[in-house]
């Protein structure tokens, strides 16, 4: 049996996407400016790291769940019981759920913040968060071999977390308007 899983797995995984980014980063820096590429570089990272930490199992010794014992359908208990948090941070499943997100949704405002169309974008971007976390929910309820539970609460949290970045991110896109726009930081 091959095992596959555990946070040395999801370590290696995101340090690996974020020197593959900061290599998409440089190549678009000179079309794009160095904001946009970092943010979009940065929110190709985010969701890469949202994938790795949801899906790669918690444990390389998780085993198989046989099919007979897995859950059928997500669990429909909002805000239903959620363990404590795991490995990195001291707090509830809820609050790392919503966290989760928080960067990705920060980071895509300022992505799309350059365009014009970026007012259709980012409610787009943020309905597609909340798609990519619905997703996740389902391929955890499939994949009964990573050991994971479906639970709507989760893609509420993740979603929350999308909008609070969101709204992080437009803070952020007002503060590099103003200090760029600024005479000092022209010289």
């Amino acid at each position: 049996m091959v095992t596959f899983g555990g946070t040395g797995v999801m370590l290696l995984g995101i340090g690996v996407a974020g020197l593959v980014c900061c290599l998409v980063a440089l190549v678009l820096a000179r079309p794009l400016g160095w904001i946009s590429a970092i943010a979009i570089a940065g929110l190709v990272w985010s969701v890469v790291v949202i994938a790795l930490v949801t899906l790669v199992p918690t444990s390389p010794d998780t085993g198989f769940v046989p099919a007979e014992t897995r859950m059928t359908t997500c669990s429909w208990d909002i805000g239903g019981p959620a363990p404590d948090g795991f490995w990195i941070f001291q707090s509830g499943q809820r609050t790392l759920n919503t966290a989760l997100f928080v960067p990705s949704g920060a980071l895509l405002v300022v992505a799309v913040a350059r365009w014009r169309a970026g007012w259709l974008l980012a409610p787009a971007g943020l309905l597609g968060l909340a798609a990519y976390s619905a997703l996740i929910e389902k391929t955890q309820l499939e994949l009964a071999r990573i050991d994971r539970a479906c639970d709507v609460t989760d893609i509420i949290d993740n979603a929350t977390g999308a909008a609070i970045g969101a709204v992080l991110g437009l803070v952020a896109v007002v503060v590099i308007r103003v200090v760029s726009s600024h005479p000092a930081s022209r010289s």
